[in-house]
């Protein structure tokens, strides 16, 4: 499964690569990694075909994560991608934004790294 990790801070690769380190040796997840919402939209026009889950921070600076998944859901249909968004702020307004988006799922910082491998294994099936 490829995943693309959309978050502004840079030390994010290195959890992710430790928390998934099983995973990504024996070639079940492939991750990719963009540190603004910009990067992320160019990322995914790329390779589009490869992107079937992505995880974004929704505050970041330019583009905030909000302002990418829109993008997203209104250009990329096929294949469409799983979108989760993550945030250190689970206020009710950025969950319903979300939601209104088009957003799969809503994640909190700091994340349940063992919930998120459930929910990532229930898209594998």
């Amino acid at each position: 499964m490829n995943i693309l990790v959309v978050d502004d801070e840079r030390d994010i690769k290195t959890l992710f690569e430790q928390r998934f380190r099983r995973e990504i040796r024996d070639n079940v997840m492939k991750f990719e990694f963009a540190f603004s919402g910009e990067e992320a939209l160019n990322r995914i026009e790329k390779y589009t075909h490869e992107a079937v889950l992505i995880l974004s921070d929704i505050n970041m600076p330019g583009m905030s994560g909000l302002e990418l998944l829109d993008r997203i859901k209104q250009k990329i249909h096929t294949p469409p991608p799983v979108v989760m968004m993550i945030t250190a702020y689970g206020d009710s307004e950025n969950y319903k934004r979300a939601m209104e988006l088009g957003a799969d799922d809503f994640l909190t910082k700091p994340v349940d790294f063992i919930k998120l491998k459930e929910k990532i294994r229930t898209l594998e099936v």
